[in-house]
């Protein structure tokens, strides 16, 4: 990684170099709001809703902000691919504490056409681009819910990676990240020598509010605009979506008389035992 300095101690190298981080988030339809499907069921229809920046994803970008706080990194850059309008998602991660942004311009629904490959193949570019010692992204995004992003990223960069964490502690000599992971087990703990990639869990930390003033400043933050389609990227879709429905309506629950009438209809109306 340092080839004009192997000869360096880890430490001093990350005291050499500036600790930059990347955030990545994503523009989606807000956690509050019930979709529809259109008419045609090919997709959400996503006209006159509200959107908003992906939870998991402000988690990651709470996380950055509170290590540049505590002195670990010094250049948190927001990074979201999208549509014109996904520069409002940046300039909320601007307004949290982020100190630059680059969107990367897509016209690509971003819960259908853009798949985890294609955002995972992007994000490299931006590694690639600015450098960073540390990746934080959310663990997944609420429309799709693939939770493959960070994995893919890690595997081509080869990064260790850091998935569904719960708690990111930085080393001393900011040369390694200890994480701690949920898994289904309990919890684990992993030491990643940077540089590295970290998946955010809903349990790392609470998001702090954009103020309006912050969000003032934010409008005079860096926020650079490169078109996707010029990275190198191959954006061709793999994947077609066939159909897209809503989950058939719940029925009113009913009160039994007792458990032997309880089995009896979870067996022969339910139909979940048998």
């Amino acid at each position: 990684i340092f080839p004009l300095f192997s000869c360096w101690s880890p430490s001093y190298i990350a005291l050499f170099y500036t600790m930059r981080a990347i955030v990545a988030v994503k523009r989606v339809v807000d956690y509050a709001v019930k979709v529809r499907v259109r008419s045609d069921k090919t997709a959400v229809d996503l006209n006159n809703i509200k959107m908003s920046m992906n939870p998991f994803c402000e988690i990651a970008v709470e996380e950055g902000v509170k290590l540049k706080e505590a002195g670990h990194i010094s250049e948190l850059i927001a990074v979201s691919a999208g549509p014109d309008k996904a520069q409002e998602t940046l300039r909320q991660a601007l307004a949290m504490g982020a100190d630059k942004a680059i969107l990367l311009k897509t016209d690509l629904r971003l819960d259908q056409e853009l798949s985890p490959l294609h955002v995972a193949k992007l994000l490299k570019a931006m590694v690639e681009k600015e450098n960073p010692m540390l990746v934080l992204m959310g663990k997944q995004s609420i429309d799709d819910d693939s939770n493959q992003t960070g994995q893919m990223l890690a595997a081509m960069l080869g990064w260790p990676q850091g998935t569904f964490a719960s708690k990111v502690e930085m080393s001393n000599d900011k040369t390694a990240v200890q994480v701690t992971r949920e898994v289904d087990q309990g919890l684990q703990v992993v030491n990643l020598r940077l540089p590295a990639v970290v998946t955010c869990d809903l349990r790392l930390n609470t998001p702090r509010y954009a103020t309006l003033p912050n969000l003032m400043k934010a409008k005079k933050k860096p926020l650079e605009i490169i078109e996707a389609s010029s990275l190198g990227v191959d954006l061709t879709q793999r994947l077609e979506t066939l159909c897209v429905e809503e989950p058939p309506k719940r029925e009113g629950g009913r009160k039994v008389a007792s458990v032997d009438e309880l089995i009896e209809k979870l067996k022969s109306e339910a139909k979940v035992i048998s």
